[in-house]
C-alpha cells in the first residue's frame, strides 16, 4: 500500500509539473474575480506546505528560502506581497526537486509514527502516510484552483 502512495505522490506531482510549464507566466500573476489568489500563489503554497510537512515525514531540513513563508502561506496574498515572488523557471525548479524527493521516499517510512502529532484545524496526523495523503489531497485542491482560473482567464 505505502508503494502505491509513493507512486502516486510523485505522478501527482509529475502532472502538476506538466500543467504549471504549461501555462504562459503571463497569465500567472492575474487575479481572476472571485478568486483570492492568483496562479502564482497556488503554485507557491503547493511548494510551501510541502516543504513544510518534509520534515515530518522525510526528516530532512527545509530545502527553500525563507521569503515561501511570507508569499505562500496559508493566509498571504499577492497583493500584500512587498518583494518580487519567485518566477515561473524557479517554481518549476522547486516543483522538480520535490519530485525528487519524493523518490527518495521508502514504503517503510510512510508507516512511521510522527515524533509529535501534527494537528491542522481540526485534523490530526499520527503517521508519514496520514500526512503525505493529506498533502496530495491538498495539492489536488489547488490544481483544480488552478484549473478553475485558467477557465476564467481564457474567457
Amino acid at each position: 500500500m505505502s508503494e502505491m502512495m509513493i507512486n502516486t505522490a510523485k505522478t501527482a506531482r509529475q502532472v502538476l509539473l506538466q500543467q504549471v510549464q504549461a501555462i504562459p507566466e503571463e497569465l500567472f500573476d492575474i487575479q481572476p474575480a472571485g478568486f483570492n489568489n492568483t496562479i502564482r500563489w497556488n503554485v507557491g503554497h503547493m511548494i510551501y506546505w510541502m516543504d513544510k510537512y518534509s520534515p515530518l515525514i522525510f526528516g530532512s531540513p527545509s530545502a527553500i528560502p525563507d521569503l515561501y513563508d511570507t508569499l505562500f502561506n496559508s493566509g498571504t496574498k499577492p497583493l500584500d506581497w512587498t518583494f518580487a515572488p519567485p518566477s515561473k523557471e524557479e517554481l518549476v525548479e522547486m516543483l522538480t526537486a520535490q519530485l525528487s524527493r519524493l523518490s527518495e521516499l521508502k514504503p517503510e517510512m510512510l508507516g512511521e509514527k510522527l515524533s509529535t502529532p501534527f494537528a491542522l484545524g481540526p485534523f490530526q496526523f499520527n503517521i508519514s502516510g496520514e500526512l503525505l495523503n493529506f498533502i496530495l489531497f491538498h495539492e489536488a485542491f489547488h490544481l483544480g484552483t488552478i484549473a478553475s482560473q485558467l477557465k476564467v482567464l481564457s474567457r
